[in-house]
């Protein structure tokens, strides 16, 4: 039988007042978070993604059992061959996978194949979801909600890199196993994404684009 324990040891009960200015506070400091994808290679703090990484290791998961394993890339001759093989990938997207309507939707942001930030920024997170964990014995024990669980992880660390001060960005080039074989990863394990994280480049710009309004993601049923 589980244990369990008061959650006011959690949670700090705010007025009606306080509540409201801090959910706006991070509202407003939510919605200046920008994709970049122009990197300075200035020094970061590893205290800082520590911290982070530590915020995101405690998203809830589906059975508690955090199906989640980060790999925090700062050698560069590592960055280095991430970004070959990352590129080899995705030259193979641009000129023969994507569709022309993939490729139209993708046109307003301006990427293409070349991925100069894995090496131009100072830390890539290579966020790994566990499909299934394996006993001391080799037994394997099943895990539920992986991809639910591995999201919001990966959402609250995007979010604490943004509060930290850093930019960030999620890289998802398809197939993604050859991440396994750099990083020397089982193959329980499945690339979820790499997010690539560090200060934006000094001339660094955003697409002019624009999020949906209020009224058109929320609906209120009351």
């Amino acid at each position: 039988m589980s244990n369990f324990i008061p959650v006011t040891d959690f949670y700090t009960l705010y007025s009606e007042t306080e509540i409201i200015q801090r959910a706006e506070l991070f509202r407003i400091e939510c919605e200046k978070r920008r994709t970049i994808r122009q990197f300075s290679s200035q020094r970061v703090p590893r205290e800082v993604i520590e911290n982070c990484l530590r915020a995101a290791g405690s998203a809830p998961s589906g059975a508690n059992q955090q199906p989640w394993h980060f790999v925090v890339v700062s050698n560069p001759e590592l960055k280095h061959k991430i970004r070959l093989a990352a590129e080899l990938e995705e030259h193979e997207f641009y000129t023969n996978r994507a569709t022309h309507e993939w490729l139209e939707a993708l046109a307003p942001l301006g990427t293409d194949e070349n991925k100069p930030y894995l090496e131009t920024a100072p830390y890539l997170i290579v966020i790994f979801a566990i499909n299934y964990g394996i006993q001391a014995d080799g037994r394997k024990i099943k895990h539920y909600y992986v991809n639910e669980s591995v999201g919001i992880a990966t959402g609250i660390l995007i979010t604490a890199l943004h509060h930290s001060g850093l930019a960030t960005l999620t890289h998802t080039p398809s197939p993604m196993g050859f991440l396994n074989k750099l990083l020397s990863r089982p193959k329980n394990e499945r690339p979820f994404l790499v997010l690539v994280t560090g200060y934006p480049a000094d001339q660094a710009v955003v697409p002019a684009i624009h999020k949906k309004s209020f009224a058109d993601i929320v609906e209120f049923i009351e």
